[in-house]
């Protein structure tokens, strides 16, 4: 399969339609490069927030209640775009608030060809969304079963905690993908070497899609630092670097990757090592360690 994942800007638009017209030339342009899984990033959603006005867009709290109000739509857009074109779409995550609950989750969505195809709520506050803007966790981690493969998604500040993609792996995950939305340099790369150490650990695929640029109609995605990328582990069928694919830095565009999940499965059970499998050594190592009955 042909990934693209993007390093997409945020921008300050009018009204609905100019957000769809945006994502309609994303989607064309990736579709038309022959790509199949198409990864958008954490919080892109935001823009939504600014069809209230610059207003509700400059304001912690209402700009959450403005992006999720606009939820169900975009929800219809990307759909009708993974069907038009024929592709796999991970839209860009944004605030929902689920029935019954007084504060939103950071929810992306997947859709494919035949329509919706599931969900995944980030799992992990950043001190941001504790500390600031009251962003809550979500429903757990789930693999979500498609033709392209099985994808887990760990949304930015999850990609850094091995145990919540080992629970994908142990699910069956073949890729995993990790929309991010960091401010600095530091913050991307430590979601791109998460998103690498989950490539290694599980032997599979991870992908990395960023926001980039500056947002300054918004306290909450003002400044946004990253670059797109695929990531594989550094073994049999996969670069020795362990990165199939990389944009540059903070440059806005789809970063395209072949991958082949026969990939995963051939160094899961032929590569130099096994970090797949070994996983539970590695386990009952730790908890034998943390008993102190190691010499």
């Amino acid at each position: 399969m042909k990934i693209a994942t993007a390093a997409y800007p945020l921008d300050l638009l009018p009204d609905f339609p100019a957000y769809a017209e945006k994502q309609i030339a994303w989607v064309r342009e990736a579709a038309g490069q022959g790509a199949d899984l198409l990864v958008f990033p954490e919080y892109g959603r935001m823009e939504l927030a600014g069809l209230v006005g610059a207003a509700a867009a400059g304001d912690l709290e209402a700009s959450l209640h403005a992006a999720a109000s606009y939820a169900e739509d975009a929800d219809a857009l990307t759909a009708s775009l993974a069907e038009g074109y024929g592709v796999h779409i991970l839209a860009p995550s944004g605030p929902v608030f689920h029935e019954g609950a007084e504060r939103p989750t950071n929810q992306a969505s997947l859709f494919g060809p035949e329509g919706y195809l599931g969900q995944q709520d980030k799992q992990i506050m950043t001190r941001f969304e504790r500390e600031h803007w009251n962003v809550v966790p979500g429903e757990p981690l789930a693999v979500i079963d498609t033709a392209l493969g099985r994808i887990g998604i760990l949304i930015c500040y999850d990609a850094e905690f091995p145990l919540l993609g080992r629970a994908l792996i142990d699910q069956g995950a073949e890729i995993i993908l990790c929309p991010s939305c960091t401010d600095s340099l530091a913050g991307y790369s430590r979601v791109r070497i998460g998103a690498m150490a989950r490539a290694l650990e599980g032997q599979c695929i991870t992908v990395q899609s960023p926001t980039v640029g500056a947002a300054k109609w918004s306290p909450a995605v003002d400044e946004n630092v990253g670059i797109a990328g695929v990531y594989g582990p550094p073994d049999l069928g996969f670069p020795a670097t362990g990165i199939v694919a990389e944009g540059a830095l903070n440059t806005p565009g789809w970063t395209y990757a072949e991958v082949d999940i026969a990939a995963v499965h051939r160094v899961r059970a032929e590569g130099s090592v096994f970090n797949h499998a070994h996983w539970p050594e590695s386990a009952a190592a730790a908890k034998i360690a943390e008993n102190g009955d190691l010499p």
